[in-house]
């Protein structure tokens, strides 16, 4: 079980913005947090469109979605920060907060992600089991949880800072189970 003192510690870890600026996840303490690793040159790209969607849907409500770019998947993620801002606003309009690109697995990676994966050290998702059967097919030898599956998987954070949730990256933004979990989670105060 993941305790408050840890749920604490989650926003004192040290971030940088994806233009160098220092920061953590203390502004966002109080918010409904989607976390996601995210990269550019992805088959699931394309759910920057629908995060973007869900951001705007829910920001006025407290939702912050945060994309943190990770190089970790067959080299999907190979630009700089500066490449990686301009792709996301240029092709998406992306407005949510963005993040210097970091390690999402593996023994380098970064403490962010590993108190996400330790408070929930697997995932969800209905189409989970085909996504890994079709990285096998493209010769791809998945990573086994807890550790990340690929790209865009996604953590829900509730306001006091427990990770209430972990999606599969085949699991869309847009999906009901994601969208009716953020719902409850914003509603509560």
């Amino acid at each position: 079980m993941y305790s408050m003192s840890m749920a604490n510690d989650l926003y004192s870890i040290p971030l940088q913005r994806i233009d160098g600026e220092t920061t953590s996840l203390a502004p966002y303490r109080g918010k409904v947090l989607l976390v996601v690793n995210v990269a550019s040159k992805c088959g699931l790209t394309k759910q920057y469109d629908a995060l973007e969607k869900l951001y705007a849907r829910f920001r006025e409500n407290g939702l912050e979605i945060l994309g943190l770019p990770a190089n970790d998947f067959a080299g999907q993620e190979p630009g700089s920060n500066d490449e990686i801002a301009t792709f996301c606003k240029s092709t998406f309009g992306v407005e949510f907060p963005l993040f210097s690109k970091i390690t999402v697995t593996g023994p380098e990676k970064h403490p962010l992600y590993r108190a996400l994966i330790a408070a929930k050290p697997t995932s969800v998702g209905e189409g989970k089991q085909s996504f890994i059967e079709g990285l096998v097919k493209y010769g791809i030898s998945p990573n086994k949880e807890p550790e990340l599956l690929w790209n865009f998987e996604k953590f829900l954070v509730a306001r006091d800072g427990q990770i209430v949730a972990r999606f599969s990256p085949d699991t869309l933004p847009d999906d009901a189970v994601i969208v009716k979990a953020i719902e409850a989670e914003l509603a509560k105060k």
